[in-house]
């Protein structure tokens, strides 16, 4: 990614991110890959809500997207 940061950029209409908050089981992970992101100017856009890996947030965040997606 770092070497095509540039093409990354120009091709991706939306780079979308979400995650369940602290409860979930990835977001130090997704925390580490996001400063990777910034680092590398990679542009993308984040959304966080609390609830962890569970149904109520994933069907926030397919609300959210789906926004973003049939715009």
């Amino acid at each position: 990614m770092k070497n095509n940061t540039t093409t990354i950029n120009t091709n991706l209409k939306e780079l979308w991110v979400s995650m369940g908050g602290k409860e979930d089981i990835a977001h130090a992970n997704c925390q580490i890959m996001l400063k990777k992101f910034d680092d590398m100017g990679i542009k993308y856009k984040y959304s966080e809500y609390a609830g962890g890996h569970s149904w109520p947030v994933w069907r926030h965040d397919i609300f959210l997207f789906s926004q973003i997606l049939f715009k």
